[in-house]
């Protein structure tokens, strides 16, 4: 039996979640619109281990939310995760928090697909992150999350996406998103206003790279902040299905 423990700073949404084998048993989270996860997270840890009934030394794993995002949001993340696994001597697991916003919007689409029927054209999911300005940080998801377009930095106009909209129908969402509603047009563009960060979308990325024994160096371990010199990274494929 697997039972991590979930951190997700990455943006103002300071999220915590205790989950035994991909089932959330336990949730905190916070979404006000400033950062407050230095007074919170390390109440909402205490807080999710009482309500799951579980000891600190019970737990499997940390998984944390390895960005981009917030710079500050991120470093807390990070610190309260390798403090907790120094302390217990247990692995912490980096999580794609790209890939677990597509997680959250899949959830949603799901539900509404079930009342619209299947789609016509492919559908790819676009998580975005607001950089500054037009600037986003955005990747590619297939329906199964295998990786269409690894993140990277993008400022966003009129001709970004069209080539892509042509024959996909893209799902935009997330704090970037809103912000290029206004550029990003055609019948093959759906935007989602009300998926945010969430502890809970990192689980079955977290529980996947436990079985595999896919875990950070704790003493090296940082965030992906994502600086424009990186953003093209080779192609990889989906971690599950």
């Amino acid at each position: 039996m697997t039972t991590l423990l979930n951190i997700e700073t990455s943006s103002l949404v300071c999220s915590v979640c205790i989950s035994r084998d991909t089932r959330v048993i336990a949730r905190r989270e916070d979404r006000s619109t400033e950062y407050s996860h230095s007074s919170l997270l390390m109440v909402f840890i205490e807080e999710v281990l009482k309500e799951a009934g579980l000891k600190p030394a019970e737990i499997s794993a940390v998984a944390v939310s390895q960005g981009p995002g917030s710079y500050t949001g991120l470093r807390i993340g990070v610190s309260a995760a390798k403090g907790f696994c120094y302390a217990l001597n247990i692995p912490l697991i980096a999580a794609d928090t790209m890939r677990a916003l597509a997680e959250n919007a899949r959830q949603q689409m799901n539900s509404l697909k079930d009342r619209q029927g299947p789609a016509e054209n492919r559908l790819l999911y676009c998580p975005m992150i607001d950089a500054r300005r037009m600037e986003v940080y955005y990747a590619l998801f297939c329906e199964d999350l295998s990786t269409v377009q690894n993140t990277r930095a993008q400022v966003v106009n009129e001709n970004t996406f069209s080539e892509l909209l042509q024959e996909n129908k893209v799902v935009f969402f997330g704090n970037g998103a809103q912000k290029c509603k206004k550029v990003i047009h055609g019948p093959n563009a759906v935007f989602l206003p009300e998926v945010w960060p969430s502890a809970q979308g990192l689980i079955k990325e977290a529980e996947y790279k436990f079985r595999q024994g896919e875990f950070v160096n704790l003493a090296y371990y940082e965030p992906f902040y994502l600086k424009d010199f990186v953003a093209g990274k080779p192609k990889v494929k989906g971690l599950y299905p």
